[in-house]
Parts: structure tokens; C-alpha cells; sequence
């Protein structure tokens, strides 16, 4: 299943985006319904807010008084923690319910207002973005829902701002104009990544690539490694490997430096015993085993074993090197990004080597000759931080 969150600012036209998901018979879970379910009469939820806060946050019919609760659970931090521990459990509950309604469907839909601002990007495969500029989103709430402007900005205010739901989110869907362009955005969207993402992950296959086109690393490359970092850490600690470390290596994680657009991260293991462990995580969390032997080759030093993950989406290149912690070519991969930041010749002549290489593999669409063309430049590299830590 291909778990997606979909978020937007309040006027950003959410529900617009989250209807072309159900015409193509995808489950939507809503959150808003949701907070709205567990507080019905009779549900565990409302008896356990009218047992903390008393009566007064019933009507007479016996709903949800919300404004009543909101007088009390606000009231101070201690009040609205408590209110969080009840709600906040019982939303997570219901909402595992929702899923496993729906747990042979090929994609699934979180429909989540705060899905920024509660920190959720880890949960699924893909956190989808409606953005509208918040000074459009300010003009739809007072033209369409005849709210009053003070109150509308307010309200925008106190939610996260578009730059951090753009750090945040995988997929940028613009709502800004008219519903048909939007519609039209989503389609290519849904064409090009959200159904072949599923399929691949349905097949446990990696996404073909487009081949060796060098851009300078920044700040939307660091972006995104947290992202992908914050997800896989999620999954493996969900597996039971709470100690396993994710780290951005690799040319991306230099800023200006040419690479590749791929991210490239590090996930450090304390055994090699934990690998079978991580495969299957890191396949599920849509990044499945590219070889099935892989190892980092030091010369006659041997090979150091290693695992080796790409990505199921076709939007967003990935290389995951699954290497036990303190192995030497764990450390070799953190020492060599960090020479590149400070050492300006041996940046410049990496540069030069990637040019020349991607040049003469302008037609590698794998990428895999032209990442093996590399390898002589770092023969002497290795030699040379073996010996360092030997000494």
C-alpha cells in the first residue's frame, strides 16, 4: 500500500484535490472526520472528556460542546495536555482502523490539515502539498466562506508558513488558479509518480532513471535528505532497529558541489546480523534491494560487505548504503563528504572528473557506468584514510 498524506493551508482548496483521489476510486481517510467521530455520543473519547472536564462540555442532547471544552481545555498547559492524551490516542486508533478497512487498496489517502505542523512527513511514502499563496487563501475565506479578515489571517497565521510545508512535502500541487488547472496539475501528477510509485512498490521493484545529469547540490537536496532521513529512521525504528543511524552523505550533501540529482544516504547498522531486518523495512518504506551482493571495494584490503537500496519512486533518486557502524567504509563515506567541504583542491578535482565522466556517459541512463568510472579516483583516496586510521 502506498501510504500518501495529503496537507494545505486552510483556503488552499484541499478538498478539491482530495475528490479527483476518490474519482479514481482511491480511499481518502479525513482527519477532520475523524476528530469529528470520536466524539460522538457514546464513544469512548466524549466519555472520557465529560469525566475529566465535567458536564459542562456536553450540550443537552448530550454532543460535544466544543465551545464549552475549548473554555476548559485551554485554560491552561496542564488542561490542554490532558485533552491531548485523550483525543490524540484515540484519533491514532481510529485512524489504524481506517487503514485496515482498506488494507488490500493500492494507495491510501490521509487527508491531514496539520500534517506539518504535527510533524507526520514520516508516516507516509509521499506528503502531497496543495499550495495557494497564502494572500489567495486570505481572499477565499473572506469571499467564499464570508469570514472576517482579521480572523482569516489569524487563522493563516497560527498554521505553519509555505516555506516549511515546501521543506516538508515530496509533491507540490498549485491550486492557485482555476479548479480545471488544478485538476489538470493532479492528473499529470497521479500519471507520472503516484501510480507507477504504487505499482513499483506493489512489485518490490526500483524506479528506472533518467541517466547522468550533473546540477550544483542545495539547499532543497539537504531538504530532502531530511525528509527521506526522517522516514527511513521511522520505519527501521518500527522494525525494531531503534539503534540504526541514517546519515547524508555523498556529493549532495556538499553544498554547491556538482552531483548528481540523487540523494545518497548512509544507514548504519550495528551488525550485519540487522541487514535482512533493514531490507525488508526499507523495501516497504518504498526502497527495495537494487543488488542483492554489494560491497565497497578497498583493494587489497578486501571487500567490505554492504547492502544496497534505490527507490520505488520515480520522482526522487535515492541510494541507500545499508553499512554496519564503525566499518571502515562507513567512516570513509562521512570522511570524504566532509573533505569536500573544506578541501578546495580536492573539490575542484572531483569536479573535473565528474564533468569529464558525465560527459563521456552522457547515454548511461542507469547511472551505473558512469558511477563505476568513478571508482579510480577514490583508489587513492581509501589507501590513504586507511593508513590514516591504522596510524
Amino acid at each position: 500500500m502506498l501510504r500518501i498524506g495529503l496537507t494545505g493551508g486552510i483556503g488552499a482548496g484541499k478538498s478539491t484535490i482530495a475528490e479527483q483521489f476518490r474519482e479514481r476510486g482511491i480511499p481518502v481517510i479525513d482527519a477532520d472526520e475523524i476528530a469529528r467521530e470520536i466524539v460522538e455520543p457514546g464513544e469512548p473519547a466524549l466519555e472520557s472528556l465529560v469525566s475529566e472536564f465535567g458536564e459542562q462540555v456536553l450540550h443537552p442532547d448530550g454532543t460535544l460542546n466544543r465551545g464549552g471544552l475549548a473554555v476548559v481545555a485551554f485554560s491552561d498547559p496542564q488542561s490542554t495536555a490532558k485533552l491531548n492524551s485523550i483525543m490524540h490516542p484515540a484519533i491514532a486508533e481510529r485512524t489504524r482502523e481506517h487503514y485496515e478497512r482498506h488494507a488490500d487498496a493500492p494507495i491510501v489517502v490521509h487527508d491531514v490539515p496539520l500534517l506539518v505542523e504535527n510533524s507526520m512527513t514520516r508516516l507516509y511514502h509521499l506528503a502531497v502539498l496543495v499550495e495557494t499563496p497564502a494572500d489567495i487563501r486570505l481572499k477565499r475565506l473572506v469571499d467564499s466562506r464570508g469570514m472576517d479578515p482579521v480572523d482569516a489571517q489569524k487563522r493563516i497565521s497560527a498554521q505553519a508558513s509555505d516555506a516549511e510545508r515546501l521543506a516538508a512535502c515530496d509533491v507540490v500541487i498549485d491550486n492557485s488558479g482555476t479548479p480545471e488547472s488544478a485538476q489538470a496539475a493532479f492528473a499529470k501528477v497521479f500519471a507520472k509518480r503516484i501510480q507507477p510509485f504504487a505499482d513499483n512498490l506493489a512489485a518490490g521493484r526500483t524506479a528506472e532513471r533518467s541517466g547522468v545529469q550533473l546540477v550544483p547540490a542545495g539547499e532543497q537536496h539537504v531538504q530532502t535528505a531530511q525528509r527521506l532521513s526522517s522516514r527511513i529512521s521511522y520505519a527501521l525504528t518500527e522494525a525494531g532497529l531503534s539503534d540504526a543511524e541514517v546519515e547524508h552523505i555523498g556529493s549532495t550533501s556538499v553544498p554547491g558541489l556538482l552531483a548528481k540529482d540523487i540523494i545518497d544516504l548512509q544507514v548504519l547498522t550495528t551488525t550485519e546480523a540487522e541487514w535482512d531486518a533493514a531490507a525488508e523495512a526499507l523495501t516497504a518504506a518504498g526502497y527495495p534491494q537494487h543488488y542483492v551482493d554489494a560491497f565497497d571495494d578497498w583493494d587489497d584490503a578486501g571487500h567490505v560487505a554492504k547492502r544496497f537500496h534505490r527507490n520505488a519512486d520515480p520522482g526522487q533518486p535515492v541510494n541507500v548504503h545499508v553499512r554496519t557502524r564503525g566499518s571502515l567504509s562507513a567512516r570513509f563515506a562521512a570522511h570524504f563528504a566532509e573533505r569536500l567541504r573544506t578541501d578546495a583542491a580536492l573539490r575542484a578535482d572531483y569536479e573535473g572528473t565528474k564533468k569529464r565522466l558525465a560527459e563521456q556517459h552522457i547515454d548511461d541512463r542507469s547511472t551505473s557506468r558512469y558511477a563505476e568510472a568513478k571508482e579510480p579516483f577514490f583508489t587513492p583516496l581509501r589507501d590513504e584514510f586507511r593508513r590514516s586510521e591504522s596510524s
